[in-house]
């Protein structure tokens, strides 16, 4: 299979949908002219034109606001945050109207939107630029919520959201976009709510998602050169998470470790671990750990920054911890 970034895979995944489906649109800041802040939009305005690839004054509750509207007379608009730390901006348009519009309406009006864009935190963009926001959106009913980790996982998972009838929101890892990985030519789509198998161990689960699936595939490689295996499942949607396939994983491995870029508070890998610990709890050999930001806002420094972020040597740790050999 040709060998893409992240980044094309997304573009790739545009393009197509935007061929397939005349009620498809992209609308953001910089999506047009400018290809995309982070050029995931490259070309789609020559080939689309613009009243399909729009441009937005930097107004994110005002084109949130659109795209729903366009949503409820049925176009399936692809609204893009230059980044999901701006998105805060537009959060009542995404919470309290796309999320809530299918049930407030009685099922009149379902919202085939995705709101995407960068999540969590890139190198020295300091605090106000660098949160992972999948804990804050997860909480809501009404919204999915999607994290992707790889260039395949991505393009799958773009157009599956794009044809769902529901809002989906999009987290790109911010510093994902230029690792490669095997995009098949051939159309592929991946389904919403389904997990998948990077590594596959018996001695200890890693339970991930977004950009720390590559920090756990690096960790799973390196523990695996002695001689420890570990399955690394990467639940790639965390609204609605695959239960099942993390209870099979910590009931073949006996021990579990959540690895998330947020931090530790009321996130995402609390309620995976309240899942484990509900279900798994006779499986388990050891508590479950959970590996996470710092509890403090994302440093500039960039020692510090370094020091905040959950990494391959953390995870390792916790991995060793959980088999009681450190």
């Amino acid at each position: 299979m040709p060998v893409i970034t992240y980044r094309d895979a997304l573009n790739q995944a545009l393009r197509e949908e935007l061929q397939r489906d005349d009620r498809v649109f992209l609308m953001g800041e910089e999506v047009a002219v400018y290809n995309g802040a982070y050029k995931v939009s490259k070309g789609l305005l020559q080939e689309f034109g613009e009243m399909r690839v729009v441009d937005t004054p930097i107004t994110e509750l005002g084109f949130a606001g659109v795209g729903v509207g366009a949503a409820m007379v049925g176009l399936r608009p692809v609204i893009e945050f230059m980044t999901w730390n701006f998105a805060l901006l537009a959060i009542d348009q995404v919470v309290n109207a796309a999320a809530k519009m299918l049930y407030m309406s009685g099922g009149q009006y379902p919202m085939p939107i995705v709101f995407r864009g960068p999540n969590g935190a890139a190198l020295q963009l300091s605090a106000q630029h660098s949160t992972a926001w999948e804990s804050w959106l997860a909480h809501i009913p009404g919204l999915k919520v999607v994290a992707p980790g790889t260039p395949y996982d991505a393009k799958g998972l773009l157009k599956a959201a794009i044809r769902d009838d529901n809002p989906v929101c999009f987290l790109e890892g911010e510093m994902l976009y230029n690792t490669k990985g095997e995009v098949p030519e051939e159309e592929y789509v991946i389904p919403l709510g389904k997990a998948d198998l990077k590594r596959e161990g018996d001695h200890a689960t890693i339970v991930t998602w977004g950009k720390m699936a590559l920090v756990a595939v690096q960790a799973a490689d390196q523990l695996a050169k002695e001689g420890i295996r570990v399955d690394v499942v990467d639940l790639r949607t965390v609204r609605p998470v695959d239960t099942e396939a993390v209870y099979a994983s910590v009931r073949k491995t006996n021990r579990c470790v959540v690895l998330e870029e947020g931090w530790e508070h009321s996130g995402v890998g609390a309620q995976v671990v309240d899942y484990v610990q509900r279900e798994c709890f006779d499986h388990l050999d050891a508590p479950v750990l959970r590996v996470h930001q710092a509890d403090v806002p994302m440093p500039y420094a960039k020692q510090l920054e370094k020091a905040a972020k959950p990494d391959v040597p953390k995870t390792i740790a916790a991995i060793k911890r959980v088999m009681y050999l450190d």
